[in-house]
This record gives C-alpha cells, sequence and structure tokens, in this order.
C-alpha cells in the first residue's frame, strides 16, 4: 500500500509541470475570450474589414473620407498609425470635435488596438450623435493592418523624440537631390533618393533590424513608400515611413536655423569655420577647437564618444554622447554638411571614432580632438597638450 502511494506521488509530481501550464493557458485564454466579448458587446453597429478601409487609403489621399484613429496620441498614434489618417483621441473627443469635416454625409472610418478595443466604436457614436450619417468602424484596427503587411506611419513628434533620446534609427530622405538641395532636409537625414535607391543602398545600416524611417514630400508622394518597399525586399525588418514628411516637420519645428544667416549683434557667430587641423591626420587643433567652442559653437557638431558614465559625468556643453561601441549603429543619425569633431578623455577613442566614419560614411566632414580633454562636470573644459 505504502509503494502505491509513493508511485502515486512520484506521478502527480511528474504530471504538475505539465498540467499547471495548460490550466493556466486554459484561464488566459478563458479570460481573454471573456474580454473579447465584453468587448463584442459595445460594438458599433455599422463594421468594416480591412479590404473596406484599403480601398480608401492610396496616393494621393481620396477625397470623401476621413480615416480617424481613436488610440491616444504619444503612446499609440505617434508610434505607428494607418497611412492618412487623423488622431482624435476618444478621450479628447469633445476638445477636437472641430477637426471633423462640415460635411455630415461624408464617411467617417474609426479604428483602434484591435477587437478587445471600443474606443473606435465610442467615438463613431459620438459621431453618429453629431448628426454625421456615413460612420463605420475597422474592428481589427492597427493590429491587423501592419499584420497584412502595410508599412506603419509616424508623426513627426515621434522622430523628434527619438532625435532627443539620441536612439538608434535611421531618418531617409527619398526626394530628388535638386529638391533636397533646394529645401534642405530634417536634422539626422540621409538622403537617398528613390530613383537612386538600388545605387545607394550600401548607406543603409548593415543592422536589419534597425528601425528605418522614410519620409519625403507628404501625403501626395509616393517616393517613401516605394523606397521603404525597397528596403523591406533587402531584408530590412523594422520600416516605416513618416507619410505627412517635410512639409509637417516645417509646420512644427520650423526650418532648420541658417547657418548662413549671421546674427544681429557685432560679434556674431560667422556662419561656417575653417576648420584648423592638428598634427595628425584628421584632428584639429587643439587651440583652435578651445577658440571656437568659445566663440562660435553652433558651427561643430562635437560627438563624446565616451560611454554614458563618463558622459554623464562630465562633457562640453552641448556634445552630444554616441558611445564608441554603437556608433557603427548610430552613424547614420549623423548630418552632412557641418563638421563633426569626435571627443573623448585621451584622443585615443576619438582618433578610433574618426577612422570608423570616414569608413562608414565617407561623406561626412569628420575629424577628431587628439588631446588630454578634463571635464568640469558643468558644461566647461581644459585641455592639456
Amino acid at each position: 500500500m505504502n509503494a502505491q502511494l509513493k508511485n502515486l506521488g512520484i506521478a502527480l509530481a511528474l504530471a504538475l509541470p505539465v498540467a499547471l501550464p495548460a490550466v493556466l493557458w486554459s484561464a488566459t485564454a478563458h479570460a481573454q475570450a471573456a474580454s473579447l466579448q465584453a468587448a463584442q458587446a459595445n460594438y458599433y453597429k455599422n463594421l468594416v474589414d480591412f479590404d473596406f478601409v484599403k480601398q480608401w487609403v492610396a496616393i494621393p489621399p481620396k477625397r470623401g473620407v476621413m480615416l480617424i484613429d481613436a488610440r491616444p496620441a504619444a503612446r499609440k498614434f505617434n508610434p505607428g498609425h494607418i497611412f492618412g489618417a487623423v488622431n482624435i483621441p476618444d478621450d479628447k473627443f469633445e476638445q477636437m470635435k472641430d477637426q471633423l469635416p462640415q460635411d455630415k454625409g461624408m464617411l467617417l472610418i474609426y479604428y483602434c488596438e484591435g477587437p478587445e478595443c471600443v474606443l473606435s466604436h465610442n467615438s463613431a457614436r459620438k459621431a453618429e450623435a453629431l448628426g454625421y450619417t456615413n460612420v463605420k468602424v475597422y474592428t481589427n484596427g492597427y493590429p491587423e493592418w501592419v499584420t497584412k503587411g502595410e508599412f506603419p506611419t509616424v508623426a513627426g513628434t515621434y522622430i523628434k523624440k527619438l532625435m532627443d533620446e539620441k536612439a538608434a534609427y535611421m531618418l531617409i530622405d527619398s526626394r530628388p537631390k535638386r529638391v533636397v538641395d533646394k529645401d534642405g532636409m530634417i536634422p539626422t537625414a540621409v538622403h537617398i533618393s528613390d530613383s537612386e535607391f538600388d545605387k545607394s543602398a550600401d548607406k543603409l545600416p548593415a543592422d536589419k533590424a534597425t528601425e528605418l524611417i522614410f519620409y519625403c514630400g507628404g501625403l501626395e508622394c509616393p517616393l517613401s513608400p516605394n523606397s521603404a518597399a525597397k528596403a523591406r525586399k533587402l531584408g530590412y525588418t523594422n520600416v516605416k515611413t513618416y507619410a505627412l514628411g517635410h512639409p509637417d516637420w516645417i509646420k512644427l519645428y520650423g526650418a532648420p536655423k541658417a547657418a548662413a544667416a549671421p546674427e544681429a549683434s557685432g560679434s556674431a557667430a560667422k556662419a561656417s569655420v575653417k576648420v584648423e587641423t592638428g598634427k595628425e591626420k584628421g584632428s584639429v587643433s587643439p587651440a583652435w577647437f578651445e577658440r571656437i567652442m568659445k566663440e562660435n559653437p553652433g558651427a561643430l557638431i562635437v560627438v563624446d564618444i565616451r560611454d554614458q558614465k563618463e558622459y554623464a559625468a562630465g562633457t562640453i556643453k552641448g556634445a552630444i554622447n554616441i558611445p564608441m561601441d554603437e556608433l557603427a549603429q548610430k552613424i547614420a543619425t549623423l548630418p552632412a554638411g557641418q563638421p563633426i569633431v569626435f571627443i573623448c578623455s585621451t584622443g585615443a577613442r576619438s582618433g578610433e571614432a574618426y577612422d570608423t566614419a570616414k569608413l562608414l560614411r565617407a561623406e561626412l566632414d569628420v575629424y577628431f580632438l587628439d588631446a588630454k580633454v578634463r571635464y568640469a562636470g558643468d558644461g566647461n573644459f581644459s585641455i592639456a597638450l
């Protein structure tokens, strides 16, 4: 009898690791089903599918329709939404309802985060209460849109956030060179015109998982989606578009400050500087560097190549931080057309950064500070020759 009980105990012990996950999975599935059922009870009456929405999403945008994303802006809409959609979060419907069209018969298509999300259904009912007569809800929403292979579209504020956080990404301007030369590019962008994509694809990062964001001249411009599709064919897995493109960026943040426009004061900063080189190839004169950082710091892009802890302890005022082990991944974020000076503590890592930059992006105007630098922690520094 004791032996039988012992064997039963062993059998139960062996079975538990298998049985428990199955029970947990069953409970999770049941909870998900219950959540979906609860959501469905609140669905709006007029539902549409992917194919219905797809026929209304085009370049240039079709008239007679407004596609509305009912999700929160910062957490959901900005990082990714359907091409051409406007953002009217459900919780801000009353404050933003004036963005709806005057024509009450226009087709309104609401969407949010999928079958369990009721934000779009809530907003659809609110629109109907305002007198709109042709309101639909795309129930499967944004998740299905990207699952079906459509490109996520990001907002300009999302790109600005990536810049401010110094994130790893590549922003690509797909417009022709003559347009870029005339209108300029968004800061940190790399120029790969769609017509020259195949010839310039070597500018794309080696890491196929890098976030790529293509942009051109706005919702009527097909160049960035074309280039995005080409990048995806090359194996890049995190490809997005900034559909509103360069015109939207100018509206949000204005044109980049023109380096050619001197300030009104008599001691105005010069528009550009002539770099004084040092003894080592690619280096700058330490004395010249000190003088420029006092008189005209905006003329240079200073990149602190040390690790984040060193940078946080003290750096040069205005310097950005790209640790040496991240430079290859983030080299695409550095703009062409302005002198870039790499700095470290002794000149060793900054010299290595110079060599790396010249190898990966020969078009950059890069230099390095070959000197021992002491950082005061308040943005000031001193150089020991």
